[in-house]
């Protein structure tokens, strides 16, 4: 039988060197584990849509535009995951978790210091790459 892949779209929101992140609520699928913000694209929706709807309902930002990151498809044992990672620095609002979970902001070179689902290693590795580059 195959697994179904959960596509999410994911905000990798940035503003002046901090990204903004939160904790997943402990009822979920890697609960307790810090995350990049985001949901899952609905059938017929554009990854852009469901980020666009995701962070206004997750952490009460507007975008405005994103850049694509990268995409990862991850496969979890009980779930597979397809990531399709943006970066978001052209949005308005201010972010907070607003489903009740906790959401802050932290500098980049501090994301080893937060725990994060697998899946996100290698965002977290590719935004270090490309943030500490440009701060040198």
């Amino acid at each position: 039988m195959t697994k179904k892949i959960i596509h999410v779209a994911v905000g990798v929101i940035y503003k002046s060197n901090q990204l903004f992140i939160c904790k997943r609520p402990d009822d979920k699928h890697q609960g307790g584990l810090w995350e990049f913000p985001g949901g899952k694209v609905e059938q017929g929706e554009t990854v852009l849509a469901a980020l666009k709807r995701e962070l206004r309902e997750e952490v009460s930002l507007n975008v405005h535009s994103s850049k694509e990151l990268m995409v990862i498809e991850h496969d979890y044992n009980d779930k597979s995951v397809r990531l399709d990672v943006h970066i978001v620095d052209d949005f308005s609002g201010e972010a907070h978790g607003a489903e009740g979970q906790q959401g802050r902001w932290i500098v980049i070179n501090s994301l080893d210091d937060y725990n994060f689902p697998a899946a996100n290693v290698a965002i977290i590795d590719k935004i270090k790459s490309i943030y500490s580059s440009s701060s040198n």
